[in-house]
């Protein structure tokens, strides 16, 4: 099966999620000196977003994925549990949030200068409550799911007892149920269909000690799955590598390791990407892909999550995106060719920029036959912003602007010497003769361009009119690429 039929198939399917929900709230801001009361740095606080973390994230992200989601979970009667049953209400067809009195919400918040966390503020207590405080709706939920998936942060909801419920409610069902882990103790994951630690839980559950760059890695990881197998009865293994990718291993198969390697993607924050992980991979699961589909499905989801800064969904399309770009790169697997996003994809940066506080700017243009004149030009519009964007005309717009024998280099190739410059952050390629279906997409802070004033660059206009800037960059005489392909035509005809 391809894998984006997989992912258009996430419409069509339903996902109960059981475990441990939490508001995640940042507060974002500068610094810029440290206090004179003592040796720590004063934050100067700018903006602040609350959102689901944990398996609210879970659940999250599954509706950003497109799929129907439902959850069972525990939160205290305070604001932030009214807070966490609001949200859960936008992003799930059946929210059951059950109050527990006298323990708080799960709350973490987190303090994040620029790209950087400076701290982490926490406001927990294990949850304690009756063991059949799932038993009302538990049966009814599993029996409309399409998959069952458990997301365990050890905060008191998916005990022992509460687990083996679950996954008998799911036995008896015949759904596939899928544990992202907590802790040592999985003879409470028993029966599991997949269980899903991450490298440091799984050494810690085996005892083990493996890494991903030691020559013995494979024969390690399946030494330690047959451990849990033997002693749990757990039918599948997926283990996440960080950087390192994923390992599977069978019950089924046990001397077999199916490993993958992470998709190479720009890291600006971790936060959430299990979640973003577990999320696809049950989506995919449950769409009718096989384990290996759904494990590539995954990674790719993860290296979109990891992309973006604090806990954030992935959307379906940014997974055909992702996609569609490793289909169209041939070749040696650059990593500048993850620079070279869609229309969709800068969008969607460009809000999450202006939600941290970070400022877009924007030029465009054709940059066939790269030159001084363009570097001097994009050095001076990555100055004056925190992220440059740059529109890049197709090859068939500029056919339609500059006639036939134009570009001289095809938009792949422009588009990787683009992103190859370490002043420009992100490339996207438009069709259109102007710009500005683009720049009204993206809607940027500033807009550069030389040689333009603004009664002659109707994007310029459009940019000032909701609030942004217009800035005229200065020319480098001398260089142009109308100017170099005659040059090269005389040298042509002197030969």
């Amino acid at each position: 099966m391809l894998l984006s039929t997989i992912v258009k198939a996430y419409a069509n399917i339903r996902v109960l999620c059981v475990g441990d929900v939490m508001l995640d709230h940042f507060l974002y801001g500068k610094v810029e000196r440290i206090s004179p009361e003592a040796p720590v740095p004063v934050f100067n606080f700018q903006s602040e977003k609350k959102m689901l973390g944990g398996a609210g994230n879970v659940v999250a992200n599954l509706r950003s994925l497109g799929c129907s989601a439902d959850i069972l979970c525990l939160v205290g009667d305070d604001a932030a549990g009214r807070e966490v049953r609001a949200l859960l209400e936008a992003v799930c067809d059946h929210a059951s949030a059950l109050v527990i009195p006298g323990f708080p919400t799960i709350e973490k918040t987190r303090v994040i200068a620029g790209n950087s966390h400076l701290l982490r503020i926490d406001n927990e207590r294990r949850f304690q409550c009756a063991d059949d405080i799932l038993d009302d709706e538990l049966e009814q939920r599993v029996k409309e799911a399409d998959i069952v998936l458990l997301s365990d942060y050890a905060k008191g909801l998916l005990s022992p007892e509460r687990c083996r419920r679950v996954i008998a409610a799911c036995a008896a069902a015949q759904k596939p149920v899928i544990i992202d882990p907590k802790g040592d103790d999985y003879a409470k994951y028993a029966g599991a269909t997949v269980v899903k630690p991450n490298l440091k839980e799984f050494n810690q559950a085996t005892g083990m000690v493996c890494h991903p760059s030691e020559p013995d890695f494979q024969d390690k990881l399946r030494e330690g799955a047959n451990k849990l197998f033997r002693k749990h009865d757990i039918q599948n293994l997926l283990v996440t590598l960080s950087e390192h990718g994923m390992a599977f291993v069978s019950a089924a198969r046990p001397d077999e390791v199916f490993q993958i390697p992470t998709e190479a993607r720009e890291v600006f924050d971790v936060s959430g990407a299990g979640d973003t992980s577990l999320a696809a991979f049950g989506a995919s699961l449950a769409a009718g892909a096989d384990i290996q589909d759904a494990m590539k499905l995954a990674n790719v989801a993860s290296g979109v999550a990891v992309g973006k800064l604090g806990t954030s969904c992935v959307t379906a399309q940014e997974i055909l995106d992702a996609l569609s770009r490793r289909r169209s790169s041939s070749g040696l697997g650059w990593k500048q060719k993850s620079k070279i996003v869609s229309r969709h994809e800068a969008a969607a940066i460009a809000a999450q920029c202006r939600e941290h506080g970070r400022k877009v700017g924007f030029t465009n243009g054709c940059f066939d036959l790269l030159h001084q004149g363009h570097l001097h030009s994009l050095m001076q519009a990555r100055q004056q912003c925190d992220v440059l964007m740059v529109g890049l005309n197709t090859d068939a717009s500029i056919k339609r602007l500059k006639g036939p024998e134009r570009p001289v280099q095809d938009e792949k190739t422009r588009a990787l010497l683009l992103a190859s410059l370490e002043f420009v952050d992100f490339v996207i390629m438009f069709d259109d003769d102007t710009a500005l279906p683009l720049v009204d997409a993206i809607r940027p802070d500033f807009i550069m361009k030389e040689g333009y004033t603004i009664d002659r660059w109707p994007e310029a206009q459009f940019v000032e009119g909701y609030g942004g800037k217009a800035i005229t960059l200065s020319r480098l005489e001398g260089y142009s690429t109308t100017e170099t392909i005659k040059k090269m035509k005389r040298l042509e005809e002197k030969k």
